[in-house]
């Protein structure tokens, strides 16, 4: 084919190109696998670097969480998976920029996990005034970007708050008066949006390229879902996407996420939505589920993967939604462990058993198939040597078959 004609596609493929899209997921323990001397395989079972295999399966997005200072946290429900400080996320976040693949920080505010159930204040912040915790959070968050940034790991997404359905920084906990946000109830509402306020503010300081994203996770109750996100609204806090936690455990079946969208992308037009964790098991179901989806997804390997499948049948429906990320999807045991967190969370997309990846991994990138050239946009300019195929997918340091690709921000073509 004659580059000319190659260049006329090109140009009328672009007019009718679909937006970028990110697919990926939470890769935190990463480096705490690799020190036990995890093995990461392929689908051959020969080793493979896990960055290296989430290449070839065309991901393009990872994902990585931070806490303010784990060490400080005592509580009697300390996780040793919990330990994502300053310098390891700075660690990490520069090996997956240099990868090739786009970086979401998701900021815990907290020493320990912040969800639904717990958004404890980091210990050394437990005695600031409100007015002196909006100086913390501005400070605290402008200072890790900054870090960031000059450690070659600046992040393309944010995540002010992690879950954050009913606030944040709610005090110690041990409190008797956490302040909460609920339904139906205005307290600590105006002190919540604050924090959010400058958190955003340092994020639009720091990285104004970055996309600011608000995380919860009531899928199943959109009543709770619209009274969020109005709030923002109302208050004003400056955001770009929807984040979304969905898991069938706790939150029913694909079509109560569809719901959930659906209302959404109607009543917030100027908003994306990502799904920034989501998780199926393959080996056994959570004992504290409280939505048995075993009658159709079985929790095998197969199930795990149709259920993958069928997900990002639904999610494909819709415009707005851009973003996909399975959480700790990294989670691997092999060889060193022979017991592998029986009774708790068993959703990972490798095998502990084998070290081997599972097929739901090859399920994610069909998340991405509707993805135009004008992805190439989106790609490094410079400072990696990464090649990328004209979705803006990573292909690693050389192409090894012919086709348009993309290096330091200019179209490629490879021939025979």
């Amino acid at each position: 084919m004659k580059f000319t004609n190659l260049l006329l596609i090109l140009l009328m493929t672009t007019g009718t190109a679909h937006a970028q899209k990110y697919v990926g997921g939470d890769i935190s323990c990463l480096p705490l696998n690799e020190s036990k001397n995890a093995w990461y395989l392929d689908f051959n079972g020969n080793r493979c670097p896990a960055l290296e295999l989430f290449q070839q399966q065309r991901l393009n997005t990872m994902r990585v969480r931070l806490f303010v200072n784990p060490a400080d946290y005592t509580g009697s429900d300390k996780d040793p998976n919990a330990c994502q400080d300053i310098e390891y996320v700075k660690s990490l976040g520069k090996r997956i920029k240099d990868a090739g693949f786009k970086l979401m920080l998701d900021f815990h505010y907290s020493d320990t996990w912040a969800d639904p159930e717990k958004q404890w204040t980091p210990k050394a912040w437990e005695n600031l005034s409100d007015n002196d915790l909006y100086t913390k959070i501005y400070d605290y968050t402008k200072d890790a970007l900054a870090q960031m940034k000059e450690a070659g790991a600046e992040p393309d997404f944010i995540q002010t708050g992690n879950e954050i359905s009913y606030g944040m920084l709610w005090g110690k906990a041990s409190s008797l008066s956490l302040k909460k946000c609920y339904l139906g109830n205005d307290a600590n509402w105006s002190r919540f949006t604050t924090l959010l306020k400058q958190a955003g503010k340092a994020c639009r300081e720091e990285c104004p390229e970055a996309k600011i994203i608000l995380h919860t996770e009531r899928a199943t109750e959109t009543n709770v879902l619209t009274n969020f996100y109005d709030k923002m609204k109302n208050a004003g806090v400056d955001y770009d996407i929807i984040g979304l936690s969905y898991y069938p455990a706790w939150h029913k079946d694909i079509p109560t996420l569809e719901k959930a969208i659906n209302t959404l992308e109607s009543r917030y037009a100027d908003k994306k939505i990502m799904i920034v964790e989501v998780g199926y098991a393959y080996s056994w179901a959570l004992k504290d589920a409280v939505y048995d989806y075993k009658w159709k997804y079985p929790i095998t390997e197969d199930g795990q993967k149709a259920f993958t499948d069928d997900l990002i049948t639904m999610l494909n429906k819709h415009e707005s939604v851009n973003g996909l990320f399975w959480w700790w999807m990294e989670y691997n045991a092999y060889p060193y462990a022979t017991t592998h967190m029986e009774g708790w969370w068993y959703a990972p997309l490798y095998d502990s058993k084998t070290g081997k990846p599972l097929l739901a991994m090859q399920s994610l990138k069909n998340f991405i198939v509707d993805s135009g050239i004008d992805n190439i946009l989106s790609v490094p300019s410079s400072g990696s040597d990464t090649w990328y195929d004209i979705n803006g997918i990573p292909v690693g340091p050389a192409p090894t078959r012919p086709g348009i690709y993309i290096r330091h921000g200019k179209k490629m073509i490879i021939s025979r």
